[in-house]
């Protein structure tokens, strides 16, 4: 396993440029999409434990908005975009002009919910392959609207008993003419135990 005291602000920092590299496509593709200009930016990046990451969202008993999807290729994991209820519903009414409200009730949100998920995760995920050469593909992206503890334990479960990191990338969405109403997520990268020791190999980590 990787030493997490190996881990300098510099691999931080390479996790950084990548995940600003995977906002520029992401919004690239969604401007594209939406046809309006999207602007996206990662302003920080961490790696934290599995307890941290529950009270990152707020607690066991907050409930979120997640896109869920699983990582196929030669470093499997497990991926949440996680949104509170307020800024699911921020950035739906942002990017395609319609209610987000009661966003379990509202199939549009959740259709748009999830392409945009499946939009990001694809972005950031071809960025960390192109960097680190390593194969990874997301899977159909899947919402839910839970407690935090319900949904995170779907891809904490797998792992858990091996691995005790996750990698937290922040993510800021807005609309160019509407900067002042940035919309903030947060993407939760759950690597398998292998696969989180070859990506911070390829980052040059030593064990």
């Amino acid at each position: 396993m990787v030493n997490m005291e190996n881990l300098s602000q510099h691999h931080l920092d390479v996790l950084k440029e990548v995940g600003n590299i995977g906002a520029g496509n992401a919004a690239t593709a969604l401007s594209s999409l939406l046809g309006k200009k999207i602007e996206m930016s990662i302003p920080s990046i961490k790696i934290v434990d599995f307890n941290e990451l529950m009270e990152f969202v707020g607690g066991p008993e907050q409930v979120i908005v997640s896109v869920f999807l699983r990582i196929q290729g030669d470093a499997p994991g497990s991926m949440f975009f996680v949104l509170s209820p307020e800024e699911s519903s921020s950035l739906v009414e942002q990017l395609i002009g319609t209610s987000g409200d009661n966003i379990e009730e509202n199939d549009l949100a959740i259709s748009a919910i999830s392409e945009i998920g499946n939009i990001l995760s694809g972005s950031y995920l071809s960025a960390l392959s192109d960097f680190t050469s390593i194969n990874m593909q997301p899977t159909v992206p899947n919402v839910t609207i839970d407690m935090a503890a319900a949904i995170l334990m779907q891809g904490l479960l797998e792992i858990s008993q091996e691995s005790d990191y996750a990698i937290i990338i922040d993510t800021m969405i807005e609309e160019e003419e509407q900067s002042n109403e940035s919309v903030k997520g947060h993407f939760f990268l759950l690597p398998d135990p292998d696969s989180f020791d070859e990506i911070f190999r390829a980052l040059g980590v030593e064990e």
